[in-house]
């Protein structure tokens, strides 16, 4: 479908490719992964003709279409559905409901349909951007970073698109636990290289790790031997008497190959500094009321972080989960209530909106510089090389990074100064996987408190939260316990929400609930919370069959692998059941 041979590329003076050569067959699904900058993107690029490599060739099979999901988004149309419909072929112009289900599957509403594109979010944006791809119906599928604006509940439904996907496709994700669910094959770019592997990133990383190993212990002996070759050459080389005998090891030697030892790759390996702080409360939010427009966003929220406790603010996009972060860091006044900061509150503050704030002419050595003038050269730099910036790089300019690495940027300056408290809105979106786990890591030994807006479950599951704050529409609601007690407290039933339209009746405000759009987006919830507790339970169960498979309890293995088998035909027949009723509730509003 997609052949490579001998890629060659650089960019910006860093060599990405060399020699890179790789395929993808019919009905692969490939996760890609690789550090940032290593040129996961730049290769979409090359393979949709974008950019030209410096050598190699890339063939493409005759009649064969990919569709791709950048990031950069562009809307020409006035309305949701006319810029959906241009994803359409031209010999389905007239088919809008293929745009409609798509659509309503990503999360929009019927009324939604007629919208301008402007009145919607930049999360709800990259979804429309994303139904154009999937509408297009191509053979093959780009993806980079595909999940990063979208909730959990579309994430599960997206999820489930790509399972069913006929076709191929290739995969950018910094979300291990969603890109193995979906894919056969995970390649990866690696030392200039691109690898590729059947199975998870598990196994990817696995043969890394092993080929190294090999090559390191062979490099080891290849160097002994030539080393004693080279020191019987040396003593005996002038002697008569051995003088054959050297010329002959002389020959060996120079046929032994010489195994250069592999550049030490850098990792991000911190911890973020702590701040004394003396008291229990550290922040305070106390009847907090805002809006951007009608309606209340945040209603009424009160919230009183304590010392050491982690807190996780999740909900579905357009929630204002961000807009609460900027209160509680005073970056927006709210229109009622107020926060309140104890006396020695340190704070760093890591926003969606802050890789754009980066000023674009600055090095990556001036931002880290500004965040905390007492620094010295020497410990700036320190700071630039633990967030994998070498001395070349931390002279870069900030406009030229990828987005990963701008996350590093920012993540650096919050290392500059010394906190109690961290507010982070999303902060592994442009992260590797090994950063990822790097800053799990560091928030998992931090002693401050710390409140995260995330859609990922990984992260939600591996970190030991203690509230998690729920936003709904125009209400919070605060849960205390952990995700796992979440879940099992029916964590993403919605069904509380209604649908409120606003009519203007003899002079007076009167608020009509749409009953029927409320009894649908009810069912709808209520059958998503099912989907959520069955899959959950799968996983327990087939967590219960490997074990029992490593321990050759055979009764056990045939109860767990009926479980099994019984969950898994449940839950297709529930994503059926749900499929139908978006396509039900959303076409039945307003006939």
């Amino acid at each position: 479908m997609i052949q490579v041979d001998a890629l060659n590329m650089a960019y910006h003076g860093s060599e990405l490719f060399s020699g890179a050569t790789f395929n993808l067959q019919e009905g692969e699904r490939c996760g890609l992964v690789g550090r940032n900058g290593s040129g996961k993107s730049t290769l979409f690029k090359l393979i949709t003709r974008q950019e030209t490599p410096d050598g190699g060739t890339i063939s493409v099979r005759k009649n064969y279409s990919i569709g791709i999901l950048d990031q950069h988004i562009r809307f020409t149309q006035k309305t949701l559905l006319d810029e959906a419909a241009l994803g359409l072929r031209e010999d389905e112009k007239d088919c809008l409901y293929k745009a409609e289900k798509i659509l309503f599957g990503l999360g929009f509403k019927e009324d939604d349909l007629s919208r301008s594109i402007q009145d919607f979010s930049g999360g709800y944006q990259l979804r429309l951007h994303l139904a154009k791809v999937l509408i297009s119906e191509p053979n093959c599928l780009l993806l980079d970073e595909p999940t990063n604006y979208l909730d959990i509940v579309s994430i599960r439904w997206f999820t489930r698109f790509l399972k069913q996907w006929k076709g191929e496709f290739i995969l950018i994700s910094h979300d291990r636990e969603f890109m193995d669910s979906v894919t056969t094959h995970t390649m990866g770019i690696h030392r200039q290289k691109i690898r590729k592997v059947k199975g998870s990133t598990v196994s990817f990383y696995e043969q890394i790790l092993q080929e190294e190993e090999i090559h390191e212990k062979t490099r080891q002996n290849v160097d002994k031997k030539r080393s004693h070759m080279q020191s019987f050459i040396d003593r005996f080389g002038a002697k008569a008497s051995k003088a054959t005998q050297a010329q002959s090891r002389q020959k060996m030697l120079d046929r032994v190959p010489i195994l250069e030892r592999l550049k030490e790759l850098s990792n991000l390996d911190f911890h973020f500094k702590e701040a004394p702080f003396p008291g229990k409360k550290m922040l305070e939010a106390v009847d907090v009321s805002f809006s951007f427009d009608e309606g209340k966003l945040i209603n009424s929220l009160s919230l009183a972080i304590e010392k050491g406790e982690k807190i996780a603010i999740v909900g579905k996009n357009g929630r204002g989960k961000s807009t609460i972060l900027r209160l509680l860091a005073k970056e927006l006044a709210p229109k009622q209530g107020n926060v309140k900061h104890s006396e020695n509150l340190s704070l760093g503050y890591f926003g969606q909106t802050n890789i754009d704030r980066l000023n674009p002419r600055h090095t990556v050595e001036d931002e880290i510089s500004i965040s905390n003038t007492t620094l010295n050269r020497t410990e700036v730099k320190g700071i630039c090389g633990l967030m994998m910036f070498s001395s070349d790089q931390a002279n870069k300019p900030t406009s030229i990074l990828s987005g990963g690495e701008k996350s590093r940027v920012l993540l650096g300056k919050i290392l500059a100064q010394p906190c109690n408290i961290l507010l982070l809105d999303e902060p592994t979106h442009h992260l590797d996987m090994e950063s990822i786990e790097a800053l799990m890591d560091a928030l998992e030994d931090f002693a401050g408190a710390v409140i995260l807006v995330t859609h990922s479950e990984l992260i939600l599951k591996r970190l030991d939260f203690h509230k998690i704050l729920v936003c709904h529409h125009e209400r919070q609601e605060l849960f205390l316990g952990n995700y796992e007690d979440f879940l099992a407290k029916d964590g993403w039933h919605d069904a509380k929400e209604t649908v409120v339209k606003k009519e203007k009746k003899g002079g007076a405000r009167v608020a009509v609930v749409d009953v029927k759009q409320k009894a649908s987006d009810k069912e709808i919830a209520a059958k998503e919370a099912l989907i959520v507790r069955c899959e959950e339970e799968l996983k327990v169960k087939q967590q219960q069959l490997l074990e029992a498979i490593q321990s050759g309890k055979t009764d056990k293995i045939n109860e767990f692998g009926i479980d099994v088998a019984e969950l898994e035909k449940q839950i297709d027949q529930l994503y059926s059941d749900l499929e139908k009723l978006w396509t039900k509730g959303h076409k039945g509003q307003g006939t």
